[in-house]
């Protein structure tokens, strides 16, 4: 129940912990070092992750909010920008798929890099995506994990974990991940460890490693689990797992509480209290005079003073109040670079003119900050299913290393599309390379499979350009023969 305001709670340390431990490698005798340094961080985070998540939700403290002045009237509104914004993040980079996308002009690495994709999404990437980039934006960082189906067609599955009970210890030496520890309940709802380094897996109870398997009698308190890596991977929102929401909770609560006054006043001037002056009315003469509709009054002849009634109300300045409002949300949406949707064009501007004024040219530099992090975590995520797919399918399947491929987020896949057409066209016709072309121009992600597929219409191309600029130097010629005959000159 979020009735207390963000920064009581975490008393200025924004941002989310990072857990470092000072180790380069995971073993049997330092495992419980390790994971109780992350369990010590995901406590110290957990409370400030649930507060987010629930304010995104729509929980938020002007639902709480209390008056001391006509108690009675006490409106509490929401506008959830939270969510607003964090859709609009998550939406930036998750919106269209993911991709991972071929470097190198090879048709057994394309091929290759073509059935990652389709083994991604049919292990349910697309979905975890867009889950674990709301937890993300929402409180900073998220998580997803990669896990066995043992079916030959889909041999893994991709979900998206929660990020109260999950944390990765990183090595402070290395700053590389060390060690991945879930907090977990069992059948019997007893709380447990369960750890993954990146060759082994580990289990801890009441601070002990419990046996994991038995071996020509020998109890083995470690596993190897065979995934070529950590299989869950944490995706933050930048470098201080700084949430988009934390950054402007505070404008957002400001926000609600005007527009929970702004209520009570409409509330307030229809109950406004009645004022008597100069005249006497006990309560059930009121109360029949109100069921009636009308109030009879007398004055006072005895002092001459003159009775009136009247109705004791201020109205709060609505255009003064929604300036501010405005003020308030227009500062949240330009430190989150979110664009303004509001019309924009005052005529005669280009398009280029308006989503510059708009904002819509910032979020895309905003987002493109953040590219690097997800690129990072997917290239980890897809090396463990590139070790799963061997040991399920054989090496021959996706024979591609993390050199071959690289990811493309695509934020804006239809922006500028006729200037970029139009760049294609004067690039292939000025004899630029057509795999640099279509590189450079912006209109696909995967360059090297478009131009692969599309070489030999390329080609075609090309040689109607060079038939094309053959004829126009004729043309030239025979122009540059009938000035010099029209000026006297010797033709050659």
């Amino acid at each position: 129940m979020n009735n207390k305001n963000f920064q009581d709670l975490v008393k200025g340390q924004y941002g989310r912990k990072i857990a470092y431990a000072n180790f380069s490698e995971v073993t049997e005798e330092n495992v419980i070092k390790i994971a109780s340094v992350g369990l010590t961080t995901l406590n110290w985070n957990r409370t400030a992750i649930r507060y987010l998540y629930d304010y995104y939700k729509g929980d938020q403290p002007s639902l709480y909010r209390s008056k001391t002045v006509r108690d009675d009237i006490n409106n509490p509104v929401v506008e959830n920008h939270a969510f607003e914004f964090v859709s609009f993040k998550n939406g930036q980079t998750y919106g269209e798929p993911v991709q991972c996308v071929s470097l190198v002009n090879d048709e057994i690495i394309n091929k290759g890099v073509d059935k990652l994709n389709n083994y991604n999404r049919n292990a349910g990437k697309l979905v975890a995506d867009i889950e674990s980039g709301e937890y993300t934006s929402a409180v900073g960082q998220g998580y997803k994990c990669i896990q066995r189906t043992y079916k030959k067609d889909i041999p893994y599955r991709i979900i998206s974990l929660d990020p109260m009970n999950t944390i990765i210890v990183y090595s402070q030496l290395t700053k590389e991940p060390l060690l991945a520890v879930q907090q977990l309940k069992d059948s019997e709802n007893q709380r447990y460890l369960h750890c993954f380094s990146e060759t082994t897996e580990y289990i801890i109870k009441n601070s002990n490693l419990q046996v994991l398997e038995v071996e020509d009698g020998i109890q083995r308190k470690s596993r190897l689990h065979a995934f070529g890596g950590i299989p869950i991977v944490e995706y933050p929102n930048n470098a201080a797992r700084l949430s988009d929401i934390e950054i402007v909770i505070t404008l957002l609560d400001a926000i609600n509480e005007t527009q929970s006054n702004r209520v009570d006043d409409i509330a307030q001037l229809v109950q406004s209290y009645f004022k008597f002056v100069n005249c006497d009315i006990d309560k059930t003469s009121f109360e029949e005079m109100k069921q009636a509709g009308a109030i009879v009054v007398q004055s006072n002849a005895m002092n001459g003073a003159v009775a009136d009634v009247g109705i004791l109300s201020q109205e709060l300045n609505q255009q003064g109040t929604q300036i501010a409002k405005d003020d308030m949300l227009k500062s949240a949406m330009t430190i989150l670079a979110v664009p303004n949707r509001e019309k924009q064009n005052t005529g005669g501007d280009t398009s280029g003119a308006v989503e510059l004024r708009a904002g819509f040219d910032a979020a895309r530099q905003r987002a493109n900050l953040k590219d690097p992090f997800v690129v990072t975590s997917d290239k980890r995520l897809n090396r463990v299913a590139l070790k799963v797919i061997a040991q399920t399918k054989g090496a021959s399947e996706c024979p591609i290393t993390e050199l071959d491929y690289d990811v493309h987020i695509i934020h804006s896949p239809t922006d500028n599309l006729l200037v970029k057409s139009e760049a294609l066209e004067i690039l292939l016709r000025s004899g630029i390379h057509p795999l640099v072309a279509v590189k450079v121009c912006g209109l696909w992600a995967d360059a090297e499979r478009v131009y692969t597929q599309s070489k030999e219409y390329l080609d075609i191309k090309q040689e109607y350009n060079i038939d094309k600029a053959i004829e126009n130097a004729g043309v030239k010629d025979q122009e540059d023969k009938a000035r010099a005959i029209l000026e006297g000159r010797k033709v050659g």
